[in-house]
């Protein structure tokens, strides 16, 4: 089993940020099933990067290839050619429940009853644990300790006749939030939870029925988007073509809206908002709520570009890209021998000294969680030069954990959970700090805050947790325990 790499300032760089969910692409009968599925999974990297898979069908086996790491590593020519059939199902993951290694890597596949199947998520089911207690009670055994494998065995012991009501059944026990491929040897199912918290979305490639988590991965490809698959809705794809099922007799969405701040690729278009659209209207916005008189805004990139740049029109002051992000650090790296003050955030980022000294900078980000990046940040700005240090956040204050399929820190290790704006500021060691109201952020994105999740920012979740934690090892908790 591959491990992560047993590095100090990685992974305090890593425990400082929100770290993007997992990914997932589906297409039915189609000649290039495999190539396509490796594509829409390339194209949604970004939505994990410890590991990935792909699962085809012929229509009466099943190939499949998983590995850790990047998809351009993972999957070889080869490897490709023999994922062979004309329907296929991948998924790119960051674990959010159960602990990083291979076997946790999606899609499972599964011999049952009724034939072969295959199945990946993207999200977090909050009750899987006392569900896999009353499973295991009745004799399941599992081997692995994600919560996608509780839904495989619902499925496995429902009495249902169809595979349609096995999946409608297994699912109305599930609590969270979560979208969901399955692929059996002649259909694809695509499930979304009754909230909507996470994205699926619908695609046409000539004959071929396409899903992914975002609409980049159809660009891709060249497929066209058709739609958002909507909160509890069930698709059901077969050689007779698409069927559409409600699985709740009532929905609320809540898509959560810090896929538009941060998670989702800002050329991504997710419940006809596009990402980089809201996330520069975002930098309007703050530009209008929080203004300081300054020399220059700086984005920290990349999330924080489309705002900064929002940020720069709204309020007059000119646009620079005073940070330069190196975006080839590999998974290892030769530490120097004498410490260097704030290496890890400088192997990742590096201010451009002769746009910045003797600047009043504005730098533009899209959260704080921790603080500790920010406040190397902030330093690594004021020691090229800067004359004084404004940061504006593109999210409000981030207070509470996630638990819907984002790996966060407890609450308790979050600034803004434990401080108020001038402790936080104090602390990062900026001259000003401020962050887009709720009002300016629902008002750029263009939907109202109750079709929403930010739980994240509010508290108010939309899912109850019965637990303050999941007791499956969350990323952040296997850093913190490397010795």
């Amino acid at each position: 089993m591959n491990e992560r790499p047993a590095n100090p300032i990685f992974e305090d760089e890593a425990m400082d940020h929100f770290h993007d969910e997992c990914g997932v692409f589906g297409v039915f009968k189609n000649p290039e099933a495999s190539n396509l599925t490796y594509l829409g999974l390339y194209a949604q990297q970004h939505r994990g990067q410890e590991s990935a898979g792909i699962v085809s069908t012929d229509g009466r086996n099943f190939n499949n290839h998983r590995g850790m790491g990047l998809v351009a590593d993972i999957f070889t020519k080869s490897d490709i050619k023999v994922l062979t059939g004309e329907s296929a199902i991948g998924h790119v993951r960051y674990s959010t429940s159960g602990e990083s290694g291979l076997r946790n890597a999606q899609p499972f596949t599964f011999e049952y009853a009724h034939g072969g199947i295959a199945m990946c998520h993207n999200g977090n089911i909050v009750n899987a644990q006392d569900l896999r207690k009353e499973l295991e009670t009745d004799g399941s055994i599992f081997q692995s300790t994600s919560d996608t494998e509780v839904l495989i065995h619902l499925v496995a012991k429902s009495k249902a006749q169809t595979t349609k009501d096995r999946l409608s059944e297994a699912i109305s026990r599930l609590a969270g939030g979560f979208s969901l491929l399955v692929l059996t040897e002649t259909r694809l199912f695509g499930i979304r939870d009754r909230n909507g918290i996470r994205p699926l979305v619908l695609g046409k490639l000539d004959e071929s029925w396409v899903l992914a988590s975002e609409t980049c991965a159809f660009d891709l490809i060249g497929a066209t988007y058709i739609r958002d698959i909507k909160p509890g809705e069930m698709v059901l794809i077969d050689e007779n073509g698409l069927q559409s099922f409600q699985l709740f007799e009532s929905t609320q969405p809540k898509f959560c809206v810090f896929e538009y701040v941060y998670f989702a690729r800002p050329d991504s278009t997710l419940e006809d908002v596009n990402v980089y659209q809201a996330r520069y209207q975002i930098g309007v916005e703050l530009a209008k709520e929080c203004p300081v008189e300054a020399d220059l805004v700086i984005p920290v990139p990349d999330s924080g570009v489309p705002p900064a740049m929002g940020y720069a029109e709204a309020s007059g002051i000119p646009f620079q890209m005073g940070l330069i992000r190196n975006h080839y650090i590999g998974r290892t790296f030769i530490e120097p021998q004498q410490s260097i003050r704030n290496f890890g955030v400088k192997l990742k980022l590096n201010p451009n000294r002769k746009l910045i000294e003797g600047k009043r900078v504005i730098l533009v980000d899209d959260s704080i969680v921790r603080g500790t990046t920010s406040r190397k940040i902030v330093e690594m700005v004021r020691a090229a030069g800067a004359a004084e240090v404004h940061m504006r956040i593109s999210s409000p204050p981030t207070k509470f954990s996630c638990f819907y399929g984002v790996d966060t820190p407890d609450a308790e290790e979050l600034m803004a959970n434990k401080m108020n704006l001038e402790e936080m500021r104090q602390a990062i060691r900026a001259d000003t700090l401020a962050f887009v109201s709720f009002d300016g952020m629902y008002k750029a994105v263009g939907k109202p805050q109750a079709d929403h999740c930010d739980a994240c920012f509010s508290g108010n979740y939309p899912v109850s947790i019965d637990k303050p934690r999941s007791p499956q090892l969350s990323l952040l908790r296997f850093f913190s325990r490397r010795p």
